[in-house]
């Protein structure tokens, strides 16, 4: 019994003190108060975040000029046929052929590739100088064949060499390479087209294929005011369609007229610099074909200036350009020159501005 008494008793305490506490929360509420915030710590001010800032550093800028080009495997060069005869065998337009290796067929003997810059033009025999046998024989030594010296002088120990050279491949062991039987380019190469069919009838001059070089180059068009950016051997920056950059090397220029793309047939075309452009590592372009490729020329340039995040600079109310210097908790708006914009820099000057500076860049 007394038990329950105590349990009574303590519940009408309770029910007491939670009719108090309504009655005050309703009371506060009136008033305007949140009696719920009691005991919770109170939150913090919000504070004003520091503004970001970059440092004005000292360094060399480089302005680079942007032209897109085309990735292909460049101009493809033509090759006749030197020899009399029918065309008996053909290569497929994609092959790649090497020093030594059948061009094509004539008569069902093989025309072949060596390598040189000086294109044949006479019969090679015994008691013949000149270039054109130096290159013969440097490419006869480096197909393996030997007993004679590479040099200006076809001899009879040449002519032996020959005969071994003309027994491998199948011809005639004369000693004498006739005009026609081989065919010079400066490397490796790519067939690009074919344009003679099996079964043609073949002479001097008549066409027989189209080849380029077996890695693919960027040939931009850049315009005759920009020319003097253009220089055979310098690098250049690539930049291919998915963003990632590459370095490269300027391999070729030429002055070339692009017609008008109007529909006057007689509007004179456009002169430019037809530029060819060689990545350095040539297995960035692997997977990609015909695909247009940004090249950056390098332009002007400036060493030894002061240079801020082009980002940093604001323009003032009475025109031209200033900086918002930051100096511990404190901010101060000068007025400053510009000068080459460069890399996502721009050489900056002014009074007051120093190296190693901070200066505010707004978000």
């Amino acid at each position: 019994m007394s038990g329950r008494r105590r349990r009574g008793r303590t519940g009408k305490v309770v029910a007491a003190a939670v009719a108090v506490l309504a009655a005050a929360a309703a009371g506060a509420a009136a008033l305007g108060f949140d009696l719920t915030s009691l005991g919770r710590p109170a939150e913090a001010e919000p504070t004003e975040a520091a503004p970001a800032t970059a440092e004005v550093v000292r360094r060399t800028l480089t302005e680079t000029v942007t032209a897109s080009g085309d990735l292909d495997y460049g101009e493809a060069v033509a090759l006749g046929c030197l020899l009399n005869g029918t065309i008996t065998g053909l290569p497929a337009v994609g092959d790649a052929i090497e020093r030594g290796q059948e061009l094509y067929a004539v008569d069902d003997k093989p025309v072949v590739l060596l390598y040189g810059s000086l294109p044949a033009y006479r019969s090679l025999f015994p008691g013949v100088e000149g270039a054109d046998v130096e290159q013969f024989e440097e490419n006869l030594a480096e197909l393996g064949y030997g007993g004679f010296t590479a040099d200006d002088e076809y001899t009879y120990k040449t002519a032996d060499a020959v005969e071994e050279w003309q027994s491998d491949l199948g011809l005639e062991e004369t000693g004498t390479v006739d005009l026609g039987r081989v065919a010079y380019a400066p490397a490796k190469i790519r067939i690009d087209a074919v344009e003679a069919a099996l079964g043609d009838q073949a002479g001097p001059g008549s066409p027989v294929l189209d080849y380029t070089g077996l890695d693919k180059v960027v040939t931009v068009e850049v315009e005759l005011a920009d020319q003097e950016l253009v220089v055979v051997g310098e690098p250049v920056g690539i930049t291919l369609p998915d963003g990632t950059e590459a370095t490269g090397t300027v391999t070729g220029s030429a002055t070339v007229v692009v017609e008008s793309e109007g529909s006057d047939p007689d509007a004179a075309g456009e002169t430019v610099l037809e530029v060819t452009v060689a990545a350095d590592d040539a297995t960035v372009f692997d997977g990609l074909d015909q695909a247009a490729v940004d090249v950056g020329f390098a332009g002007d340039s400036v060493e030894d200036v002061l240079a801020v995040p082009v980002e940093a600079l604001l323009g003032l109310a009475e025109g031209g350009y200033g900086l918002e210097l930051a100096t511990g908790g404190a901010t101060e708006i000068i007025a400053v020159e510009t000068g080459l914009f460069a890399d996502g820099y721009v050489e900056v000057s002014g009074e007051g501005l120093e190296e190693g500076a901070s200066v505010v860049v707004p978000s």
